[in-house]
Formats: C-alpha cells, sequence, structure tokens
C-alpha cells in the first residue's frame, strides 16, 4: 500500500489503458477494500489482457466463464459484466472525443483539483464533480460507476490532488 501510495495514487494520469484499468479496478473494489484488489491487479491484468481495451470489448462468454473461474481476480458475474461494457463504451468515447483521457479530464477543465487538506476526515467519499463524472458515464453505459467510485478513480488518476498538506507525494 505505501508503494502504491509513494509511487502512484494521485499522481496525474494520461493514459487510456492505465485510465480504463483505474475505472475497472476501482469498480471491483466495490464493498470490499482497496488493499484487496491491489493485492489481485497481477491477477487482473492477466485476467483481463493488461486491460487492452479493444481485448477486452471483444470478450464473449466463453471469456466471462473463464473469468468467474479465475482465483486471481473477484469472481462477481456483474463486476466482470460491467468491465466488459465499459470496455466497449471506452471504445464510444475514444471514437466521439479523441481520447478517455480527454473526456474523464473534461470533468475538472483539465486540471488536476487541488485540495488543501490537512486530516483525512476532511477527505470527502464524494464531490459534485464526482456525480457529474458517475451521472455521465451511467448515461453512456457505464457499469460500476457510481458517485464513490467514481471520486475514488478521480483520485488515483491524479484528477484531484488529495495528499494531505505535508505529505511528500504532493509534490
Amino acid at each position: 500500500m505505501a508503494a502504491y501510495h509513494d509511487r502512484e495514487w494521485g499522481f496525474p494520469m494520461h493514459d487510456d489503458r492505465a485510465l480504463f484499468e483505474l475505472l475497472i479496478l476501482e469498480g471491483a473494489q466495490a464493498g470490499l477494500s482497496w488493499s484487496t484488489i491491489l493485492k489481485r491487479r497481477e491477477g487482473y491484468r492477466r485476467a483481463f489482457a493488461n486491460f487492452e481495451i479493444q481485448q477486452v470489448a471483444n470478450f464473449d462468454e466463453r471469456d466471462v466463464e473463464r473469468l468467474l473461474a479465475d482465483t486471481g481476480i473477484i469472481r462477481n458475474r456483474q463486476k466482470i459484466l460491467s468491465a466488459i461494457v465499459n470496455a466497449r463504451q471506452v471504445l464510444n468515447v475514444q471514437e466521439e472525443c479523441g481520447s478517455f483521457d480527454a473526456y474523464v479530464w473534461s470533468f475538472v477543465d483539465g486540471t488536476t483539483i487541488d485540495h488543501r487538506f490537512t486530516r483525512m476526515d476532511q477527505i470527502p467519499a464524494t464531490t459534485p464533480e464526482s456525480e457529474t463524472m458517475s451521472k455521465a458515464l451511467k448515461k453512456r453505459g457505464f457499469g460500476f460507476v457510481g458517485p464513490t467510485i467514481c471520486y475514488a478513480f478521480m483520485q488515483s488518476a491524479g484528477l484531484v490532488n488529495d495528499h494531505l498538506l505535508g505529505c511528500f507525494a504532493r509534490a
């Protein structure tokens, strides 16, 4: 967890494949802890073709059955199906907006929202931006993208900076 915080969490990300990976992992976390998902990240990468969007979008029922038997991931049918549907929706977003990156960063006007919190209890579970993102993604047909999941995604992808003041990673 410390290495993830120190090297990845909250750093601005602009790669469509990596953003797709984070969206799927944050959705997989629903009802679970982040450490549970982080421990399975390599399993997810293996099971979901390293999150190559086109490959995941082409998954079929055989792939769903394969994933349901894979102990390296969370074997929840709805979460698995949403990952496949979300890949297809990312392709639609790419076609319409040029990139998934451009689309998700539009929810923060292309600039990281820099919160200046001093205590963990100041960090919200949702924000107006995550609620807007959630509604927009749901309208497009994405799954497992509630406002809390969207906010966690925004934090992990660096759309918001929730590193506490004094945290070395703020720089």
